[in-house]
């Protein structure tokens, strides 16, 4: 299997120097098209995850009336 050297040091991809991607795609005017900058991946990724423990502690504070001490 070739190596692919990558000279991108935020990419997602990037191990060691080298492309790990399972597919690189290059064009010849826009160079890498399957660079992914660590930093936007990762932007995204908090993105999805922004708003759960809201949520949940929500949803925990709702669920304190049925807790009733008296009963134990």
């Amino acid at each position: 299997m070739p190596r692919v050297r990558c000279y991108y040091e935020d990419c997602i991809f990037l191990e060691e120097g080298y492309c790990s991607a399972a597919v690189v795609e290059l064009d010849p005017n826009e160079g890498c098209m399957t660079y992914k900058p660590a930093g936007e991946f990762l932007g995204e990724e908090d993105d999805l995850d922004s708003g759960w423990e809201d949520e949940l502690v929500e949803e925990l504070s709702d669920d304190d009336d049925l807790w009733d001490e008296d009963e134990f």
